[in-house]
């Protein structure tokens, strides 16, 4: 494919989870004009003539799509596995994004074995995953912003830059309130790091803080009190062969039963790929 650069890539895999997050990614290009890529991964193995077959059932699928989304829609069908060759697809291109479906936890553990949230960490692009359609085709309304005592946090600020610049989006901060002096302050340092950045960039925003307890629980129930239409954490830097089997914190809310899309963006390289969004 050419002209890779600044593509948002949808990972395709023929089903109806695969089409919820065409439409968000169709909703993010008629802001920012970057070109939708349908990505499909088949085995090695795959005979040559099946491998044929694919590629022309996509580019049908993106030709169609692309009239019914009045954007420009390219399709690439690729031999690997998914565990390792989205993301390879993603830095390889330098695409700026990336919209997975995923059928929440158990299509995760499923679709992936456990795997989905390495297909993430992998990846140099942010990604939105996303279980259902989007409740509103122009706008994300309200993004939850949880806080807590990491440094990563403050690599999530570009996108939360991004959303509320091209979406008028309101960012609702979330923080937890702990006794651990050491723990208060260095989320202190991240949250004003936050209300000064969002100040800055006149982007409308509120505070919000729960006791402390399962973070990433109260993030969900949070963010379905206020009826969100996103939530934006960071990837850990450093996950364990452990959270790939029982769930890192980060895959819990992944998979939320609340269906609310999550976007993920990972430590160190990430924000600078927003970057590719806000000024090209």
């Amino acid at each position: 494919m050419e002209d890779n650069k600044n593509i948002i890539v949808v990972p395709w895999d023929f089903t109806s989870v695969a089409e919820s997050a065409l439409a968000h990614a169709a909703r993010i290009s008629r802001m920012v004009g970057n070109k939708i890529c349908l990505l499909h991964i088949i085995d090695p193995g795959t005979k040559v003539r099946t491998e044929g077959e694919k590629k022309t059932l996509l580019k049908h699928i993106a030709d169609e799509n692309s009239k019914k989304y009045n954007l420009p829609l390219a399709s690439e069908v690729i031999k690997g596995s998914i565990f390792t060759s989205i993301a390879e697809f993603v830095n390889d291109s330098e695409a700026s994004l990336v919209v997975m479906g995923t059928h929440g936890m158990v299509g995760m553990q499923k679709l992936t074995g456990s795997w989905a949230l390495k297909v993430i960490v992998k990846s140099k692009a942010p990604f939105i995953v996303v279980q259902d359609p989007p409740s509103d085709q122009e706008r994300y309304h309200n993004i939850v912003f949880p806080v807590d005592f990491k440094t990563e946090n403050k690599e999530k600020m570009g996108m939360a830059i991004f959303m509320g610049k091209y979406f008028d989006s309101k960012i609702h901060i979330l923080r937890t309130v702990t006794k651990d002096k050491s723990l208060t302050k260095k989320t202190n340092i991240n949250l004003n790091f936050a209300v000064k950045f969002l100040m800055q960039n006149n982007i409308d925003f509120e505070v919000h803080e729960v006791p402390h307890g399962k973070f990433a629980q109260q993030t969900i129930d949070f963010a379905q009190n206020i009826k969100a239409d996103l939530i934006l954490i960071m990837t850990t830097k450093n996950i364990t062969m452990a959270d790939y089997v029982v769930g890192a914190s980060e895959q819990y809310i992944i998979a939320n039963s609340s269906k609310i899309p999550v976007c993920c963006v990972n430590p160190r390289s990430s924000f600078a790929k927003v970057g590719q969004f806000m000024y090209g």
